[in-house]
């Protein structure tokens, strides 16, 4: 990079309608904060004129960005005019922030970010987008392939994409029931002295499938879907046996399968199913010494026409800022040294 990219660039974005901006900028001008801490930049407003100090690169990411968003609100900027086929929304929220900032560090901000919009899956309740360019490619895998593994840490998105697009080819009448299945192992805990029938011991380990389907279902529904069966929520042990037909199946924090366990899982895809494994090797909770059959899977499986394997990293954290920093610095402990005690940066 020359000097000369280093220096300041005052940018100038004037809008047609400034009464939108409050909108754009968020309560107490959050969003644009966020922005200026994101890409080191400063961003200054007066009426409908705003300018934007920094960097030539950072300077131009953030001029893609805010003209990103205001096509979202169907606010055209100066340059970028009103695109067709964006979808409208009534307020920038942080996170649309965070995810236009994570889009524009891997490619064109203003057109990745949209490109990524257009993904949106309409579920009962709310419409779910990617907020990195690894959720897109993965969202992408999920509609193309009958079998999609998503590998990474805590927070990237893996299980709630997965059934979000669920959800949605529910919706759509793609597929005629949902199966999400966790294996019952501690994570340290024990939960087999509580009181309670079979499922009220066994819901606690099942809880973030809950969780996500009460995020994009009324509550009624997914009540009655699950009376009826259309939605099964269950521990993997109630596989066995099974052919799984027409369905979305979902097998969730598989790092903690045994390599038995999972060929018994995979071997229950049906006609017109699919199915998504998610899971973290690095929060293997398996006796020590034991072989995580999610392991095990990638090892033997890679190659294989008809699966993919999305690999996610901290960039695509997308809960709190600080969940990031947290796995940044558990994978740098985590990393082997190279002779000299120098960190493995690979």
């Amino acid at each position: 990079m020359s000097q000369t990219d280093l220096l300041p660039t005052p940018i100038h974005l004037k809008f047609d309608d400034p009464s939108l901006l409050p909108l754009l900028f968020g309560d107490h001008d959050r969003n644009l904060v966020r922005l200026e801490q994101k890409l080191d930049v400063a961003i200054t407003y007066r009426g409908d004129l705003i300018s934007i100090d920094g960097g030539i690169e950072n300077a131009n990411t953030a001029r893609a960005i805010i003209e990103a968003l205001a096509v979202r609100l169907g606010q055209s900027g100066s340059k970028s005019g009103t695109k067709r086929g964006a979808r409208p929304v009534t307020e920038i929220a942080l996170a649309d922030i965070d995810s236009a900032v994570n889009f524009a560090l891997h490619g064109p901000a203003e057109a990745t970010f949209l490109a990524a919009d257009a993904q949106t899956l309409p579920t009962w309740k709310r419409a779910i987008s990617p907020r990195s360019p690894t959720q897109s490619l993965y969202l992408d895998a999920l509609q193309t392939n009958e079998l999609v593994f998503g590998m990474g840490p805590a927070g990237t998105g893996k299980t709630y994409l997965a059934v979000a697009m669920a959800v949605w080819m529910l919706k759509q009448r793609r597929v005629d029931r949902l199966i999400l299945s966790r294996p019952a192992v501690e994570a340290g805990e024990r939960l087999g002295f509580l009181p309670g029938d079979l499922k009220e011991k066994i819901d606690p380990y099942l809880r973030p499938l809950y969780d996500a389907l009460y995020d994009m279902m009324p509550g009624d529904q997914v009540e009655k879907r699950l009376e009826s069966g259309e939605i099964e929520v269950a521990p993997l042990a109630f596989m066995r046996g099974r052919t799984l037909a027409n369905a979305f199946v979902i097998l969730d924090e598989a790092q903690n399968t045994t390599p038995t366990q999972m060929k018994m899982f995979l071997t229950r895809l049906g006609e017109n199913s699919r199915m998504a494994i998610t899971g973290d090797l690095t929060q293997t909770d398996l006796p020590l010494g034991a072989k995580s059959g999610l392991r095990d899977a990638v090892e033997t499986l890679d190659g294989v026409p008809g699966i993919e394997f999305v690999h996610f990293n901290h960039k695509d954290v997308v809960r709190h800022p600080l969940v990031t920093r947290i796995v940044q610095a558990y994978d740098h402990r985590d990393r082997p040294l190279l002779p000299g005690g120098e960190t493995d940066k690979s």
